[in-house]
């Protein structure tokens, strides 16, 4: 008994200091935040604010328009989730209840495409969007990450789990596959779609290397690319920047509070079964 309570104890311990390491960058970008340039740009640096600053957010209002790269970022993240959510749903459908030929290893290769990185495709996605006249525009920030490997694997992963028995009764009954797929697949695997979405959204609210290529005016920006234009050459106010920050994590923040639970019970869940 009390090996298990020290064993607890020290699970317990161990967590906290990696939420402290895990925090620390969090307090400090609120902190800054919250202090003056003077406070901000002291050495050595100040963990505390000498007092709450709120002017800070009403400065970065009047130097970019973050509201504008916000908008951007939501419009952007917002059309890709329920992009991605359609077709890997409809995707994983097929693998999971249709039948046809090489079905196995058309998904073998599909799931392939996992293992190829970002990186290796950002030019050939950027010269077929600039040959299709789409730089600087939302079709260009959105339609090349409409469809994802890992949310066909997931959502497949969920359908796979419903009951084969109610899938049979239901073909009995007249159903056919888009019935099935509407009134069935998708209401009963919605633990898979909320942790799709919830992932999703984040993932692409934090893209920066995409929008840096295919944006260049002002009104397309993003709000990871707009919140780097608080930097200056000639001198950095470090307590706007930090204010920046914690406009632009808010949203992300808000979203991961209210699906975190989804998105882990749903990672796991979608992995009990292959």
């Amino acid at each position: 008994m009390t090996s298990i309570r020290l064993s607890r104890t020290l699970a317990y311990l161990l967590s906290t200091i990696a939420a402290i390491f895990i925090l620390f960058p969090f307090w400090i970008t609120l902190s800054n935040a919250l202090m003056t340039e003077a406070e901000s740009a002291a050495y050595p640096p100040k963990l505390w604010p000498t007092g709450l600053h709120l002017d800070n957010f009403s400065g970065v209002l009047a130097s970019i328009p973050i509201v504008r790269f916000i908008t951007n970022s939501f419009v952007v993240s917002s059309a890709i989730t329920i992009g991605c959510l359609i077709t890997s749903c409809m995707a994983a459908y097929a693998f999971a209840f249709l039948r046809f030929p090489a079905k196995k290893i058309i998904f073998a290769l599909f799931l392939s495409t996992m293992m190829i990185p970002w990186e290796v495709a950002v030019i050939p996605n950027y010269l077929t969007v600039r040959s299709w006249g789409w730089l600087d525009t939302y079709a260009g920030l959105t339609i090349p990450f409409l469809a994802t490997a890992f949310g066909v694997f997931l959502m497949r992963q969920f359908f796979l789990q419903l009951p084969k028995e109610l899938m049979e009764a239901a073909r009995i009954d007249g159903c056919g596959h888009i019935r099935m797929f509407l009134r069935l697949a998708v209401p009963l695997s919605m633990p898979g779609l909320a942790t799709l979405g919830v992932y999703s959204f984040l993932n692409h609210w934090n893209m920066y290397l995409w929008p840096l290529l295919v944006t260049s005016s002002e009104k397309m920006r993003t709000v990871q690319i707009g919140v780097s234009m608080l930097q200056f050459s000639e001198m950095t106010a470090w307590n706007l920047v930090m204010a920046g920050l914690v406009l632009v994590l808010l949203p992300s923040l808000i979203m991961l509070a209210l699906g975190l639970g989804r998105l882990v019970g749903g990672l796991t869940a979608g992995a009990l079964k292959g």
